[in-house]
């Protein structure tokens, strides 16, 4: 087991990285919280399918225990799956000395943390992740659910007390969950440094290539970026916007076609093909733009933005992006690799490559 320290302004904290470890998850609870009352885990109907009765029985047998199961898919990061965990939170009397685990993937993370937030004003939670994509969204202490006007539009920061990252459990992910993972595995590369996304480029040739090592390697490598970027910018009020590279487009191809249609990784790949055409224009970012298509494709990915959508629609979308100021939209591009950068961009450029990506696809 591996422990890799997450250090924000607000606090710092440990994630554990490793595999068959979730025997070792009472103890870290019991040194978070020694005076623990009770542990509330979060988790959805797919983890719980797989992982749940495993996870009780560990955690069981240390301390008092209750269970909430949240349906699986984007769909329950909503308003009535947040007031429903607080209602059963409140039912099993958690108080501040309860503790919320967090066990799934990025939906699970987002509303669990949100949960435990805004619970009596904040209690504390561990992220257990259970999917490639987690490796992201596990760190960093962003926490939020979704309105039908904007994704993670309703929210807060606020950083677990550790993350608990056991590899065992993706192996039950389906082949779609891996691809949605990978992609924000290929975002940390493009955004931090050349030779990460050459490493990805040329030992990565199929999904099925994600194992042992080369896990190991891109979920520590992917994690590392992350933290690095939080480090600096917890609070998203500058470097951190970085992260969202290809996720601009990507939100709102989600949005438009409904939450839960497309992976969120799928939807941010074609956002970060778009993302790089236009650093083509904006800053002639120079970028084997053809030979990246050619390599999504092959591991599985769709890079054109789908025919069924409307560039205007796609274009309102965009217009709700947490990034934005005023009317302007502002995107992540390149300059070069391991260079981003936060643009305005006109909205009569927007359409246009739009428009023209649409009909082209």
């Amino acid at each position: 087991m591996k422990t890799i320290n997450i250090h924000t302004s607000s606090k710092t904290y440990p994630l554990f990285l490793g595999a068959s470890m979730l025997g070792e998850l009472p103890r870290i609870v019991l040194d978070i919280k020694p005076n623990v009352t009770k542990v509330m885990v979060i988790t959805d109907e797919a983890v719980h399918r797989h992982y749940g009765s495993k996870m009780m029985d560990v955690l069981s047998q240390a301390f008092p225990t209750c269970l909430y199961v949240i349906p699986s898919g984007e769909q329950a990061k909503s308003f009535e799956q947040f007031y429903q965990c607080h209602t059963y939170a409140l039912e099993q009397q958690l108080d501040r000395h309860s503790i919320i685990i967090a066990f799934g993937g990025g939906v699970v993370g987002d509303l669990a943390g949100f949960v435990a937030a805004t619970y009596m004003r904040g209690i504390p939670f561990i992220q257990v992740p259970t999917t490639l994509l987690a490796h992201d969204s596990a760190v960093g202490g962003k926490v939020a659910i979704n309105h039908e006007l904007g994704k993670n539009m309703i929210g807060a920061f606020y950083q677990p007390e550790a993350v608990f990252y056991d590899m065992d459990f993706l192996q039950s992910l389906p082949p779609k969950e891996w691809l949605s993972g990978f992609a924000e595995v290929i975002k940390h590369a493009l955004i931090s440094e050349y030779n990460f996304y050459d490493w990805l480029t040329t030992h990565i040739h199929r999904m099925t290539d994600l194992k042992g090592e080369h896990l190991s390697y891109v979920i520590e490598k992917g994690i590392l970026v992350k933290a690095g970027i939080v480090a600096e910018d917890e609070a998203e009020k500058g470097i951190r916007a970085f992260l969202n590279f290809g996720h601009t487009l990507g939100h709102a191809i989600e949005a438009a076609l409904g939450y839960g249609k497309v992976t969120h990784g799928e939807a941010v790949v074609i956002g970060m093909v778009f993302a790089l055409k236009l650093s083509r224009k904006v800053h002639q970012l120079e970028f084997d733009l053809q030979g990246f298509c050619q390599w999504l494709e092959q591991l599985g990915y769709e890079t054109s933005i789908p025919a069924s959508l409307s560039p205007a629609i796609l274009l309102d979308k965009m217009k709700a992006d947490k990034k934005n100021e005023g009317s302007s939209i502002r995107m992540v591009l390149l300059k070069q690799v391991g260079v981003p950068t936060v643009n305005e961009v006109e909205n009569e450029l927007l359409l246009t490559l739009l428009e023209d990506e649409i009909k082209g696809g």
